[in-house]
């Protein structure tokens, strides 16, 4: 054989070496990966829902358990997923299972008696079978589009579950949840300690129970709870409403509201400490015209109980109370009283109810209503009493001096820096024939230089006159003389007086005497410290 040849058939032989090599080396791997998958099907057939776990993990799985599982809404290992499948509709599955290394066997009948679920410890492995229980009712049949739209139903009822923004779980009456969408899953998921790996069942958030019988369908609750980790309490409206044994909660988040409410409480009460410290009564009545803020000094003002005004009464009411207790003016009967009472809601609703009243006990109180948002009212008392004391004692002063002014022979008339009229006496109008009331209203010092002009003869006194009237700066009293268009003379005197104004004075040489009245026929004046003396 020719080395040619021999050396072709050893590169075959090697060749198939290597071949015989690879395919021991590729069927000892497929072996051990059908290895790694153990098999969970002994002498039962291979149908079912069964399952098979190492610790938490799910390592084999018929057809049917996979298509189960993969309708768990939790997340977290498989284990976890399969109890918050299966956990509402077996008593304490969780608990029971982690029994089962030492019972090797386990039998358990869910809630409703219709299903079995059986556990087998074998070699650190957990086999879980879930058989239905044999029923007497006949089986329907279902065709494929009833099929069909009931998945989408149901695709559907889940998809808007899981995409409410709001919390919405079912719990049963010993508090455990049975069921929770996304939103609560998140939610507790904060509150677990540790790595934050979920849990099954989720951790309660709030302290609820579920009522007793029917209840009455979503019945509201205002419900607190704390997140670990986060510094402020998270507040929520929930909401229950009975589903057989359970309840079903929907929890809306309400920190707005509650901030909201803290806010306008805080502001309220603001509102309070300021306005306690007010002179004027503050009365506040709103839409439905029932009182909703009051101060103390309302109190002080009307005589009103605080317990009276703390009940909330009606507009209507604290009227008729302050009528009692002669608070208000006293009306000639009670029919023209409600009339005036709704023609003061009408006129305080158009913001233009302004009224003083006179009180029996001789107070007086400006009262104004003015209208607020919302269609409330709001009503203010101010004791006035003071000042309108005052303004009648200035009242009475200014009627004193000027009755004194008037009692005075000299004409007198003041006028302003500006050179108004501010003032005059009787003997003023009389010896220059004016109106009083139209010179104080209308004239100025021109006018009253034409006057006085036009009655006397030509004078340089009275441009003298404009030009110590109008003068600014320091002036010195003087005096002259003219003489009236009838002959009489007339002694004319400038004065300056506080505040820039000017004192002008006027009397006539021939001014009447004003003597005093004789006594009457058969009376005599009294002495003072004595005696009337006898009748001759």
């Amino acid at each position: 054989m020719q080395p040619g040849t021999l050396a072709q058939i050893g590169g075959l032989i090697l060749v198939s070496f290597a071949v015989a090599l690879v395919v021991l080396w590729l069927v000892a791997r497929t072996g051990r990966q059908r290895g790694f998958r153990p098999s969970i099907f002994t002498a039962s057939p291979r149908d079912g829902v069964v399952f098979l776990f190492d610790d938490v993990n799910l390592v084999n799985a018929t057809e049917q358990a996979d298509q189960l599982l993969a309708g768990a809404t939790a997340e977290g290992s498989d284990w976890q997923r399969f109890v918050s499948l299966m956990g509402p509709r077996f008593e304490a599955l969780e608990a029971r299972i982690e029994s089962l290394p030492e019972l090797g066997h386990l039998v358990l009948t869910s809630h409703d008696g219709a299903t079995r679920l059986i556990a087998d410890w074998r070699n650190g492995l957990v086999r879980i079978s879930v058989v239905e229980q044999p029923s007497q009712a006949p089986l329907v049949e279902l065709d494929r589009p009833s099929f069909e739209a009931m998945e989408t139903e149901l695709e559907t009822l889940r998809a808007t579950a899981e995409s409410a923004p709001f919390l919405v779980w079912r719990q049963r009456a010993d508090g455990t949840i049975t069921w929770a969408n996304s939103a609560y899953l998140a939610l507790s998921g904060k509150g677990t300690p540790g790595d934050g790996i979920p849990v099954w069942p989720p951790a309660r958030l709030f302290d609820l129970v579920n009522t007793q019988g029917d209840g009455e369908p979503l019945q509201s609750h205002r419900v607190t709870t704390h997140i670990t980790g986060e510094t402020d309490r998270r507040w929520f409206e929930c909401f229950e409403s009975r589903l057989g044994d359970e309840s079903l909660f929907m929890a809306v988040s309400a920190d707005k509201v509650v901030k909201a409410e803290v806010a306008l409480r805080d502001f309220i009460q603001t509102l309070t400490k300021t306005f306690a410290h007010l002179t004027v009564g503050l009365a506040i009545f709103d839409k439905q015209r029932r009182l909703t803020l009051f101060n103390p000094a309302l109190a002080d003002l009307t005589a009103l109980p605080v317990e009276f005004l703390s009940a909330r009464p009606t507009l209507l009411a604290v009227l008729d109370r302050l009528r009692e207790n002669k608070m208000v003016p006293e009306p000639k009967d009670y029919k023209s009283w409600r009339q005036q009472l709704h023609e003061l809601e009408a006129a305080a609703v158009n913001g233009t109810y302004e009224e003083t009243w006179s009180l029996a006990n001789g107070s007086t109180y400006r009262v104004v209503g003015r209208p607020h948002p919302e269609g409330a009212l709001a009503f203010l008392f101010e004791d006035i009493s003071a000042e309108i004391s005052l303004t009648r004692r200035f009242r009475a002063e200014l009627e004193t001096g000027q009755a004194v002014l008037d009692a005075l022979d000299e004409a007198i008339a003041v006028f302003s820096p500006g050179g108004s009229l501010i003032l005059s006496n009787a003997a003023y109008s009389r010896l220059w024939g004016v109106d009083a009331d139209v010179s104080l209203a209308d004239q100025g010092i021109n006018g009253a230089l034409a006057v006085w002009g036009e009655k006397c003869a030509p004078s340089s006194v009275w441009s003298d006159a404009r030009d110590f009237v109008s003068l600014i700066g320091e002036r010195h009293e003087w005096s002259a003389q003219v003489r009236l268009l009838d002959g009489r003379r007339l002694s004319c005197r400038f004065k300056p007086i506080s505040g820039g104004a000017t004192l002008v004075g006027f009397r006539s040489d021939q001014a009447v005497r004003r003597e005093p009245p004789e006594p009457q026929s058969g009376t005599a004046p009294l002495l003072l410290g004595g005696e009337a003396p006898a009748r001759a």
